[in-house]
């Protein structure tokens, strides 16, 4: 795995020109169909137990890929979706990216436990711009084994809006290399969210085998269906009620 980073990091100043080009548009789905690629997500600090419940069923009620919490209430959300059909997500190392490698997979292994199947862990943001690739990999290596290990998938936040384009790159070819299922462009807790651009560019660099999932700052269902038609195949908003709403009313119409 070491020497397959090496040889990708070897070409760093020419990885624009060696990028393949953009894969084709996804068709945006119809209607209240849009729920099935939305992660809804209540990550606020001051979130109630009241409130993930009432996460929980309108998870239930329009049917979303997964309802995306904090550590703290994969338990409850858990007891709430076992057996419906929708996942549970859950952050590590969040928002920050900075806690020790060891942690994070203590905090995947332990939300696993409480039953979450999707981890959505943040990379260590200063390590990647300090050049230190190795620990890069080396975490999410080890974050990807114990989930893979518990038949669920990870998902690494790269914080779009603090890298450059070639750090974009960069990440999302250590997070291939290292065996991630999605890159993901955002907490929702940094200075930017989602932008095509950045859909569009992780699509590209990722290639066939990964998938790209778009939050931060998705709030209604253009927003929504641009990223999807850029390459996303997983939205993660706090809108997803708005959205599919949305979205239910124009088939209507």
């Amino acid at each position: 795995m070491v020497d397959t980073l090496a040889d990708l990091l070897s070409q760093a100043a020419d990885y624009d020109q060696q990028l393949p080009p953009p894969p084709p548009l996804l068709t945006p789905p119809l209607g209240k169909e849009v729920a099935m690629w939305i992660d809804h997500t209540l990550l606020k600090p001051d979130a109630t137990s009241h409130q993930i419940k009432n996460l929980c069923l309108d998870a239930l009620k329009y049917h979303f890929a997964a309802v995306c919490v904090n550590p703290a209430y994969v338990l409850q959300a858990q007891k709430l979706l076992v057996n419906s059909g929708v996942a549970i997500c859950t952050v590590i190392g969040f928002p920050l990216g900075a806690t020790l490698p060891t942690v994070k997979a203590i905090e995947a292994l332990s939300c696993l436990q409480a039953g979450a199947t999707e981890i959505d862990m943040v990379l260590n943001i200063g390590a990647l711009k300090s050049g230190n690739y190795g620990l890069v990999l080396n975490e999410i290596q080890s974050v990807v084994q114990i989930v893979h290990n518990q038949g669920g998938i990870v998902k690494v936040i790269l914080e779009t809006a603090l890298l450059s384009r070639q750090e974009k790159i960069i990440a999302c070819l250590v997070s291939k290399v290292a065996g991630a299922d999605f890159v993901k462009t955002s907490t929702g807790f940094g200075p930017g969210g989602a932008s095509i651009e950045d859909v569009g560019l992780m699509c590209r660099a990722i290639g066939p085998g990964m998938r790209v999932k778009a939050s931060g700052g998705i709030r209604n269902l253009t927003d929504a269906l641009m990223m999807i038609q850029a390459g996303a195949t997983r939205i993660g908003t706090s809108a997803g009620v708005t959205i599919v709403e949305e979205a239910r009313n124009k088939t209507v119409d």
